[in-house]
């Protein structure tokens, strides 16, 4: 029974940090004109509590994309140098598109195996019962 327990805890970890990693895709979205931002890359660890414990996911240290950012001519925004260019966002909206879909597809992956192991546990339940 132990092992259903270590195959949700497992399951919901995972799909905490891919709802976190959507987090960072949204506030890349979000920021993709804001002058000088950078885009925020997720990277993921895995924590193993008390030895016997199941290991779990986690969003590890936030870090920022060191690509260059795109330098524009706009001599109209209140942000522009003297020669008419502003520094804009490294955020490319396809990029997190694609990042969105393969995090909600690592979030359904784990969600079905949530609720695979849930009917399994279920299913061991009840031939004890009889």
């Amino acid at each position: 029974m132990m092992n259903f327990m270590k195959i949700l805890s497992t399951s919901a970890s995972g799909m905490q940090a891919q709802s976190d990693r959507m987090r960072l895709v949204s506030e890349n979205v979000a920021n993709a004109d804001t002058p000088g931002y950078r885009r925020k890359l997720a990277t993921f660890e895995t924590e193993t509590e008390r030895g016997d414990i199941a290991p779990r996911v986690s969003l590890g240290n936030v870090q920022l994309d060191k690509s260059p950012l795109k330098n524009i001519y706009d001599p109209e925004h209140p942000l522009a140098d003297e020669t008419g260019r502003v520094t804009m966002s490294n955020v490319e909206l396809i990029t997190e598109l694609a990042d969105a879909r393969e995090a909600r597809r690592s979030y359904e992956a784990n969600l079905n195996l949530f609720d695979q192991t849930r009917r399994m546990y279920t299913g061991v339940l009840e031939l004890l019962r009889r």
